[in-house]
């Protein structure tokens, strides 16, 4: 039975000419790692340290267990988490340790949930002895990326289709990890070596080499990423901070928006409002959307 898990909130008031409200989402048993908001203003919080994906209801004040892993095995806990209101599913990345094994290995898995029941769809383990599903994006032609970190590897889920195909394996994508597509192109970043790449797509429709894209300032450890409003956004887990960036054929400028969090790892804009997840404090805050 899914155990019940609150969250302590706090709802401050914002110091903009908005008035916007900043609310803040504290569990001292969760680090929340990626996030997602649903067509009806739910927040989706994904956990790297339970094996639980929580909801928050828009306009409560509580988060309750909405995907519960925890038959997978200990240690079972969760990276990416999107929510694709087209086909009404809950996309998610689920590591679940291999029992006995020493160096720690994980298996790591693509699941699909039902956006409202939270029934499974589908269930796809990555390939390899010790994978890293991380994010994804759903694509211009309707499909699913997912990045895969320890493999440099992205796969691609055609619609309709259970079983992802290899769609990118390249050397520079070790450490890929944040991915998303602004006007129809590709982007994805890499968390090992502070990296952003365009991916390019010829006219057969195949991807070709990464093209490193150059940050006018320094962006330490990019994780989850986002595009909105011409722009990408970036949670920087190394310097603790949320960036826009504005891409301007090879070079992307760099926008800090908030700064001195610890561990940032996820980031979803939505409408007028940006969320972003603090792992280390187990918190997720939302600001206005810059303009």
């Amino acid at each position: 039975m899914i155990r019940a898990v609150c969250f302590a909130l706090a709802i401050l008031a914002a110091a903009s000419a908005s008035n916007a409200a900043e609310i803040v989402i504290h569990d001292t048993k969760s680090q929340p790692e990626s996030m997602a908001v649903g067509p009806d203003g739910t927040l989706y919080v994904g956990s790297a340290s339970t094996p639980y994906v929580y909801t928050v209801k828009k306009g409560t004040t509580t988060a309750t267990p909405f995907i519960d892993a925890s038959a997978a095995g200990p240690g079972t806990f969760f990276f990416g988490v999107q929510a694709d209101a087209a086909t009404n599913t809950l996309w998610t990345c689920q590591l679940t340790p291999v029992a006995g094994v020493t160096p720690v290995r994980r298996s790591t898995a693509l699941r699909g949930f039902d956006l409202k029941s939270g029934a499974p769809k589908l269930s796809w383990t990555l390939p390899g002895d010790n994978s890293t599903c991380n994010d994804f994006a759903v694509g211009p032609d309707k499909a699913l990326y997912i990045t895969d970190t320890a493999n440099q590897k992205i796969y691609r889920l055609a619609p309709g289709a259970q079983v992802p195909t290899l769609y990118l394996d390249h050397r520079t994508l070790l450490g890929i990890d944040g991915i998303a597509f602004l006007d129809g192109t590709l982007y994805v970043n890499n968390v090992f070596f502070n990296k952003l790449y365009r991916v390019p797509v010829g006219a057969d429709g195949k991807p070709g080499t990464p093209v490193d894209i150059w940050m006018d300032a320094p962006v330490h450890g990019p994780d989850g990423m986002r595009a909105a409003n011409g722009k990408l956004f970036v949670a920087a887990n190394g310097s603790g901070e949320i960036s826009s960036l504005a891409i301007n054929g090879d070079t992307a400028h760099v926008t800090v928006i908030k700064n001195g969090l610890k561990t940032p790892t996820g980031v979803e804009p939505a409408g007028d409002t940006l969320w972003f997840t603090e792992r280390a404090t187990g918190k997720v805050w939302s600001v206005p959307m810059p303009e």
